[in-house]
């Protein structure tokens, strides 16, 4: 059976770092075309992986079987309608839009058309997340009453660039960037949401957008979640705090698989999603604990599952439902931090 193309919009971070090895190291998926107006990324493209460097979005069609949109926010929405109108399956980076009532539309098109639309919601597939997934599964902190999730960072110095220095329209801020990992984690862990509390914060001299922002969530079983995303934490917190009624859970530093993207190791490198031993976490109590192995990340894992789809008809390896979900509990973040209230949600 022959790979399915793959075009790719956009060659920043989130398409050079992410997604373009992703998709190069993924069975049955082959790199077509990459959107991108820069000469040199063009010939990277080319020379990296065989793929064919492009100016317009236009010049996909015809070239691919499916579309990945990893371009900037504001354009999420207008790219990913179109692929869908020309019936190509789509996965689109985070955030789906910018409102849930724009990935309302997104879902109901896509199911019109009969086409596949998922969101690279890869931090599922964390190997700490994993690991807090299974310990919770398993029952080992008993009844979970509080779930603590960081996205921080030491970065005084703004880099600049759309996601800090652009407006409203721009669809940046750490709310709308790390947010949305941070806020599916919760609602794919812990369920749906009821009631919505959000301090946001603009920190630094010359940003736009919120760089540092806590939110409070109240699940509909009653565990809360407490998240926080910054760049102006001098000292991190651990990246998961789970409190249950029988023990907790601590890990500290990020999932190694990031780090191991932008260093250019290869995601289908042999040991590439394993954890260092001295960062894994710790289980139990102050006065009876454990060291506990940190599940190994799967980024891989989200493309196999477009291939499935694809290919075999299986569920998207992210219901894009829940994408537009998380831009409801986003939405009623940012109006909790205008407004200085607790938002319930129906």
């Amino acid at each position: 059976m022959s790979d399915i193309r793959v075009g790719l919009v956009g060659y920043g971070v989130a398409g050079a770092v992410f997604h373009a090895p992703l998709i190069h190291a993924t069975p049955g998926l082959s790199l077509a075309a990459v959107v991108t107006r820069n000469p040199e990324r063009q010939a990277e493209v080319g020379a990296r992986y065989g793929a064919a460097g492009v100016a317009e979005v236009e010049d996909l069609w015809g070239r691919c079987d499916l579309v990945v949109v990893a371009s900037p926010n504001r354009t999420h929405v207008a790219l990913t309608a179109a692929t869908i109108e020309r019936g190509l399956p789509v996965v689109v980076d985070k955030p789906l839009a910018r409102t849930a009532e724009e990935g309302r539309e997104l879902v109901r098109l896509a199911k019109e058309r009969g086409v596949m639309l998922t969101v690279f919601q890869n931090r599922r597939w964390d190997g700490d997340f994993l690991t807090v997934r299974r310990l919770v599964g398993e029952g080992a902190l008993g009844g979970v009453r509080r779930f603590e999730s960081r996205f921080e960072r030491w970065r005084p110095m703004p880099k600049g660039g759309w996601r800090e220095a652009g407006g409203p329209e721009e669809v940046g801020g750490l709310l709308y960037d790390l947010g949305s990992h941070l806020v599916d984690q919760a609602l794919h862990l812990l369920g749906p949401v009821h009631e919505v509390y959000c301090e946001s914060d603009v920190r630094r001299d010359g940003v736009a957008s919120d760089d540092d922002t806590f939110v409070a969530l109240t699940h509909a079983g009653g565990v809360r979640s407490h998240l926080w995303v910054s760049s102006v934490a001098a000292r991190l917190g651990p990246r998961f705090r789970v409190l249950g009624s029988a023990a907790g859970f601590v890990k500290h530093g990020m999932d190694v698989q990031e780090e191991r993207l932008r260093a250019g190791v290869a995601p289908d490198a042999p040991g590439f999603g394993e954890d260092e031993e001295a960062r894994w976490g710790v289980l139990g109590t102050d006065d009876e604990h454990r060291v506990v192995r940190t599940e190994p990340g799967a980024y891989l894992d989200f493309y196999r599952g477009v291939v499935a789809a694809v290919r075999d008809g299986a569920a998207p390896p992210v219901d894009p439902e829940s994408a537009v979900e998380a831009l409801s509990v986003i939405e009623a973040a940012r109006l909790s931090a205008d407004r200085r209230i607790v938002v319930r949600l129906p």
